[in-house]
Protein backbone atom coordinates (compact mmCIF):
# COMPACT_ATOMS: atom_id res chain seq x y z
CA UNK A 1 0.00 0.00 0.00
CA UNK A 2 1.62 3.36 -1.49
CA UNK A 3 2.19 5.94 1.72
CA UNK A 4 0.01 8.54 1.52
CA UNK A 5 2.34 12.48 0.98
CA UNK A 6 2.04 14.58 4.60
CA UNK A 7 -0.35 17.17 3.93
CA UNK A 8 1.19 20.90 2.56
CA UNK A 9 0.33 23.82 5.05
CA UNK A 10 0.77 26.86 3.93
CA UNK A 11 1.22 30.01 6.39
CA UNK A 12 0.20 33.39 5.27
CA UNK A 13 1.64 36.40 6.86
CA UNK A 14 1.22 39.89 6.03
CA UNK A 15 3.76 41.89 6.86
CA UNK A 16 4.18 45.41 8.53
CA UNK A 17 6.72 47.04 10.80
CA UNK A 18 8.01 43.69 12.49
CA UNK A 19 11.10 43.44 10.13
CA UNK A 20 13.39 42.24 12.77
CA UNK A 21 10.80 39.39 13.52
CA UNK A 22 11.12 37.63 10.70
CA UNK A 23 13.69 35.62 10.82
CA UNK A 24 12.74 33.96 13.99
CA UNK A 25 8.97 34.02 13.04
CA UNK A 26 9.91 31.50 9.95
CA UNK A 27 12.21 29.70 12.06
CA UNK A 28 9.63 28.91 14.59
CA UNK A 29 7.49 28.44 11.74
CA UNK A 30 9.32 25.42 10.34
CA UNK A 31 10.31 23.73 13.76
CA UNK A 32 6.37 23.86 14.38
CA UNK A 33 5.18 22.20 11.62
CA UNK A 34 7.52 19.68 11.49
CA UNK A 35 5.92 18.69 14.62
CA UNK A 36 2.79 17.61 12.87
CA UNK A 37 4.39 16.15 10.37
CA UNK A 38 3.63 18.41 6.90
CA UNK A 39 5.44 19.89 4.29
CA UNK A 40 4.96 24.25 4.71
CA UNK A 41 5.40 27.28 2.65
CA UNK A 42 5.47 30.53 4.30
CA UNK A 43 4.41 33.32 2.25
CA UNK A 44 5.39 37.06 3.34
CA UNK A 45 3.37 39.75 2.19
CA UNK A 46 5.13 42.97 2.80
CA UNK A 47 2.43 45.55 2.81
CA UNK A 48 4.56 48.44 1.53
CA UNK A 49 6.53 47.90 5.64
CA UNK A 50 8.11 51.12 6.41
CA UNK A 51 11.52 49.49 7.35
CA UNK A 52 13.44 47.15 5.71
CA UNK A 53 11.22 44.01 5.69
CA UNK A 54 11.27 43.61 1.98
CA UNK A 55 14.77 43.54 1.70
CA UNK A 56 14.95 40.61 4.92
CA UNK A 57 12.04 38.52 2.77
CA UNK A 58 14.27 38.29 0.07
CA UNK A 59 17.06 36.89 1.95
CA UNK A 60 15.10 34.87 3.83
CA UNK A 61 13.48 33.40 0.56
CA UNK A 62 17.02 32.72 -1.15
CA UNK A 63 17.67 31.01 1.84
CA UNK A 64 14.55 28.84 1.77
CA UNK A 65 12.80 27.59 -1.25
CA UNK A 66 10.13 27.16 0.77
CA UNK A 67 9.85 31.14 1.70
CA UNK A 68 8.24 32.96 -0.73
CA UNK A 69 8.00 37.02 -0.75
CA UNK A 70 5.05 39.04 -2.09
CA UNK A 71 6.02 42.85 -2.14
CA UNK A 72 3.28 45.14 -2.58
CA UNK A 73 3.56 48.49 -4.96
CA UNK A 74 1.98 50.30 -2.27
CA UNK A 75 0.28 50.19 1.42
CA UNK A 76 -3.43 48.76 0.75
CA UNK A 77 -3.67 47.45 4.51
CA UNK A 78 -3.74 44.03 6.34
CA UNK A 79 -6.61 42.27 4.84
CA UNK A 80 -5.94 42.55 1.46
CA UNK A 81 -2.16 41.68 2.02
CA UNK A 82 -4.08 38.30 3.70
CA UNK A 83 -5.84 37.93 0.21
CA UNK A 84 -2.40 38.06 -1.71
CA UNK A 85 -1.09 35.50 0.46
CA UNK A 86 -4.40 33.11 0.51
CA UNK A 87 -4.49 33.85 -3.62
CA UNK A 88 -1.00 32.48 -4.05
CA UNK A 89 -0.98 29.29 -1.77
CA UNK A 90 -0.99 26.03 -2.48
CA UNK A 91 -1.52 24.09 0.60
CA UNK A 92 -4.31 21.72 1.68
CA UNK A 93 -4.64 24.12 4.85
CA UNK A 94 -3.65 27.27 5.22
CA UNK A 95 -2.74 29.04 8.45
CA UNK A 96 -3.40 32.90 9.06
CA UNK A 97 -1.01 34.64 11.07
CA UNK A 98 0.21 38.20 12.40
CA UNK A 99 4.02 38.81 12.07
CA UNK A 100 4.86 40.39 15.19
CA UNK A 101 5.19 37.29 16.94
CA UNK A 102 2.10 37.97 19.06
CA UNK A 103 0.32 34.44 17.44
CA UNK A 104 2.65 32.19 18.70
CA UNK A 105 3.88 29.84 15.75
CA UNK A 106 4.27 27.05 18.42
CA UNK A 107 0.35 26.64 18.63
CA UNK A 108 -0.29 25.69 14.72
CA UNK A 109 -0.11 21.87 15.23
CA UNK A 110 -2.49 22.69 17.81
CA UNK A 111 -4.94 24.27 15.39
CA UNK A 112 -4.24 21.50 12.90
CA UNK A 113 -4.89 18.53 15.15
CA UNK A 114 -8.06 19.91 16.00
CA UNK A 115 -8.88 20.61 12.32
CA UNK A 116 -8.53 16.85 12.36
CA UNK A 117 -11.45 16.14 14.19
CA UNK A 118 -13.82 17.49 11.56
CA UNK A 119 -13.80 21.27 11.41
CA UNK A 120 -13.09 23.29 8.39
CA UNK A 121 -11.78 26.05 10.44
CA UNK A 122 -10.18 26.48 13.43
CA UNK A 123 -9.80 29.61 14.99
CA UNK A 124 -6.93 30.70 17.85
CA UNK A 125 -8.87 32.23 21.33
CA UNK A 126 -6.85 34.44 23.03
CA UNK A 127 -8.08 34.14 26.35
CA UNK A 128 -5.61 36.45 27.84
CA UNK A 129 -4.22 39.33 25.60
CA UNK A 130 -1.54 40.87 26.15
CA UNK A 131 -2.82 43.86 24.39
CA UNK A 132 -2.58 47.61 26.25
CA UNK A 133 -6.03 47.75 27.96
CA UNK A 134 -7.44 50.58 26.00
CA UNK A 135 -6.78 48.17 22.74
CA UNK A 136 -8.40 45.45 24.44
CA UNK A 137 -11.51 47.60 25.23
CA UNK A 138 -11.65 49.50 21.91
CA UNK A 139 -11.87 45.70 20.03
CA UNK A 140 -14.91 44.82 21.75
CA UNK A 141 -16.62 47.83 21.67
CA UNK A 142 -16.22 47.52 17.60
CA UNK A 143 -17.47 43.82 18.04
CA UNK A 144 -20.37 45.16 19.98
CA UNK A 145 -21.13 47.39 17.07
CA UNK A 146 -20.79 44.91 14.55
CA UNK A 147 -22.46 42.57 15.98
CA UNK A 148 -25.67 45.18 16.70
CA UNK A 149 -25.56 46.37 13.15
CA UNK A 150 -25.09 43.12 11.27
CA UNK A 151 -27.13 41.15 13.57
CA UNK A 152 -23.86 38.26 14.18
CA UNK A 153 -22.34 36.94 17.24
CA UNK A 154 -18.62 37.48 17.11
CA UNK A 155 -16.37 37.05 19.91
CA UNK A 156 -13.83 40.16 20.53
CA UNK A 157 -10.83 37.72 21.63
CA UNK A 158 -10.69 36.13 18.00
CA UNK A 159 -8.48 37.89 15.14
CA UNK A 160 -6.85 36.28 12.38
CA UNK A 161 -5.34 33.37 14.05
CA UNK A 162 -6.22 30.68 12.38
CA UNK A 163 -6.29 27.26 10.06
CA UNK A 164 -8.76 26.71 7.02
CA UNK A 165 -9.14 23.76 4.70
CA UNK A 166 -8.12 24.16 0.95
CA UNK A 167 -11.83 24.41 0.49
CA UNK A 168 -12.77 27.31 2.68
CA UNK A 169 -9.73 29.07 0.91
CA UNK A 170 -10.73 28.53 -2.48
CA UNK A 171 -14.02 30.04 -1.31
CA UNK A 172 -12.14 33.17 0.22
CA UNK A 173 -11.12 34.04 -2.94
CA UNK A 174 -14.39 34.17 -5.11
CA UNK A 175 -15.24 37.56 -2.43
CA UNK A 176 -13.41 39.98 -4.32
CA UNK A 177 -15.19 43.36 -2.07
CA UNK A 178 -13.11 46.16 -1.71
CA UNK A 179 -13.71 45.94 1.96
CA UNK A 180 -12.21 43.29 3.98
CA UNK A 181 -12.43 42.00 7.06
CA UNK A 182 -10.58 37.67 7.05
CA UNK A 183 -12.74 36.45 10.02
CA UNK A 184 -15.58 37.96 9.33
CA UNK A 185 -15.84 36.91 5.73
CA UNK A 186 -14.53 33.53 6.89
CA UNK A 187 -17.54 33.44 9.78
CA UNK A 188 -20.41 34.48 7.06
CA UNK A 189 -18.97 31.47 4.72
CA UNK A 190 -20.82 28.83 7.17
CA UNK A 191 -18.23 26.21 7.03
CA UNK A 192 -18.43 23.91 10.27
CA UNK A 193 -15.84 25.62 12.63
CA UNK A 194 -14.73 26.18 16.19
CA UNK A 195 -12.33 27.83 18.19
CA UNK A 196 -9.82 26.97 20.92
CA UNK A 197 -7.95 28.89 23.78
CA UNK A 198 -4.09 29.39 22.02
CA UNK A 199 -1.41 31.25 24.24
CA UNK A 200 -1.18 35.32 23.22
CA UNK A 201 2.27 37.16 23.50
CA UNK A 202 3.01 40.84 24.26
CA UNK A 203 4.30 42.77 21.32
CA UNK A 204 7.89 41.87 20.59
CA UNK A 205 8.10 45.13 18.20
CA UNK A 206 7.01 48.36 17.99
CA UNK A 207 3.46 49.16 17.91
CA UNK A 208 0.13 48.54 15.95
CA UNK A 209 -0.47 50.38 13.62
CA UNK A 210 -4.14 50.28 13.79
CA UNK A 211 -4.55 53.85 15.58
CA UNK A 212 -8.28 55.44 16.52
CA UNK A 213 -9.01 56.65 13.26
CA UNK A 214 -8.27 53.39 11.43
CA UNK A 215 -10.12 51.21 13.96
CA UNK A 216 -12.98 53.59 12.99
CA UNK A 217 -12.69 53.19 9.42
CA UNK A 218 -12.55 50.07 9.99
CA UNK A 219 -15.64 49.62 11.94
CA UNK A 220 -17.34 51.68 9.35
CA UNK A 221 -16.51 49.86 6.57
CA UNK A 222 -17.27 46.44 8.07
CA UNK A 223 -20.57 47.41 9.10
CA UNK A 224 -21.55 49.35 6.19
CA UNK A 225 -20.34 46.38 3.72
CA UNK A 226 -21.99 43.62 5.68
CA UNK A 227 -25.54 45.21 7.23
CA UNK A 228 -27.81 47.62 5.81
CA UNK A 229 -28.98 48.10 8.88
CA UNK A 230 -28.03 51.53 9.30
CA UNK A 231 -30.50 52.95 6.60
CA UNK A 232 -33.48 50.58 8.24
CA UNK A 233 -32.52 52.38 11.48
CA UNK A 234 -32.69 55.85 9.58
CA UNK A 235 -36.26 55.07 8.14
CA UNK A 236 -37.36 53.74 11.62
CA UNK A 237 -36.23 57.11 13.08
CA UNK A 238 -37.40 59.22 10.48
CA UNK A 239 -40.84 57.76 10.97
CA UNK A 240 -40.52 58.26 14.82
CA UNK A 241 -39.84 61.50 14.49
CA UNK A 242 -42.54 62.09 12.03
CA UNK A 243 -44.94 60.65 14.27
CA UNK A 244 -43.74 62.83 17.54
CA UNK A 245 -44.28 65.88 15.52
CA UNK A 246 -47.32 65.29 14.52
CA UNK A 247 -48.52 64.45 18.26
CA UNK A 248 -47.12 68.01 19.20
CA UNK A 249 -49.07 69.58 16.20
CA UNK A 250 -51.83 67.87 17.78
CA UNK A 251 -50.99 69.30 21.20
CA UNK A 252 -50.24 72.44 19.73
CA UNK A 253 -53.90 72.94 17.57
CA UNK A 254 -55.83 71.67 21.15
CA UNK A 255 -53.98 74.55 22.71
CA UNK A 256 -54.70 77.15 20.30
CA UNK A 257 -58.27 75.88 19.78
CA UNK A 258 -59.49 74.35 23.06
CA UNK A 259 -57.41 76.90 25.48
CA UNK A 260 -57.25 79.85 23.92
CA UNK A 261 -53.84 79.99 24.28
CA UNK A 262 -51.80 81.85 21.98
CA UNK A 263 -48.19 79.83 21.22
CA UNK A 264 -45.33 81.77 20.55
CA UNK A 265 -43.68 80.10 17.57
CA UNK A 266 -40.46 81.11 16.17
CA UNK A 267 -38.10 79.35 18.55
CA UNK A 268 -39.89 76.58 18.34
CA UNK A 269 -40.18 76.25 14.65
CA UNK A 270 -36.25 77.14 14.45
CA UNK A 271 -35.70 74.70 16.82
CA UNK A 272 -37.74 72.07 14.61
CA UNK A 273 -36.02 73.29 11.69
CA UNK A 274 -32.06 73.27 12.85
CA UNK A 275 -33.37 69.03 14.46
CA UNK A 276 -34.57 68.31 11.47
CA UNK A 277 -32.22 69.83 9.08
CA UNK A 278 -29.64 67.93 11.31
CA UNK A 279 -31.26 64.55 10.63
CA UNK A 280 -31.94 64.99 7.20
CA UNK A 281 -27.76 65.63 6.35
CA UNK A 282 -27.57 62.64 9.01
CA UNK A 283 -29.67 60.09 7.26
CA UNK A 284 -27.78 61.77 3.44
CA UNK A 285 -24.40 60.90 5.39
CA UNK A 286 -25.12 56.97 5.82
CA UNK A 287 -26.88 57.08 2.25
CA UNK A 288 -23.70 58.66 0.89
CA UNK A 289 -21.55 56.10 2.98
CA UNK A 290 -23.54 52.97 0.84
CA UNK A 291 -23.39 55.02 -2.29
CA UNK A 292 -19.34 55.51 -1.99
CA UNK A 293 -18.95 51.73 -1.26
CA UNK A 294 -21.00 51.05 -4.14
CA UNK A 295 -18.87 53.14 -6.75
CA UNK A 296 -15.65 51.82 -5.47
CA UNK A 297 -17.39 48.50 -6.02
CA UNK A 298 -18.51 49.60 -9.75
CA UNK A 299 -14.50 50.83 -10.26
CA UNK A 300 -13.77 47.38 -10.18
CA UNK A 301 -10.02 47.96 -9.33
CA UNK A 302 -7.80 45.12 -8.65
CA UNK A 303 -7.54 44.53 -4.48
CA UNK A 304 -3.92 44.94 -4.61
CA UNK A 305 -1.30 45.45 -6.79
CA UNK A 306 2.31 43.50 -6.73
CA UNK A 307 5.53 45.23 -7.54
CA UNK A 308 8.12 42.23 -7.22
CA UNK A 309 7.45 38.68 -6.22
CA UNK A 310 10.68 36.43 -4.90
CA UNK A 311 9.61 33.86 -6.90
CA UNK A 312 8.29 34.86 -10.50
CA UNK A 313 6.63 31.91 -11.16
CA UNK A 314 4.18 31.76 -8.19
CA UNK A 315 3.23 35.71 -9.26
CA UNK A 316 0.24 34.22 -11.92
CA UNK A 317 -2.76 36.42 -12.99
CA UNK A 318 -4.96 37.31 -10.09
CA UNK A 319 -7.57 36.34 -12.52
CA UNK A 320 -6.39 32.76 -13.49
CA UNK A 321 -6.24 32.13 -9.36
CA UNK A 322 -9.92 33.01 -9.26
CA UNK A 323 -11.06 30.34 -12.22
Amino acid sequence: MEKQADPLISVVVPVYGCETCLVELCRRIRKAISSIPAQHEIILVNDASPDGAWETIKKLSEEDPAITGLDFARNFGQHHAITAGLDHTKGDWVVVMDCDLQDRPEEIPKLYQKAQEGYEVVFGKRVERQDSWLKKKGSQLFYRIYDYFSGQSTDFTVANFSICERKVVMGYRRMREQNRYFPLFIQWMGYRSTKIPVEHNARKEGKSSYNFHKLLSLATDAIVSQSNKPLRLSIQFGFLISFASFLYALYLFARYFFLDERVAGWTSVMVSIFFLGGLIFFNFGILGLYIGKIFNETKARPLYLIRETTDEAKDTDEQELIE
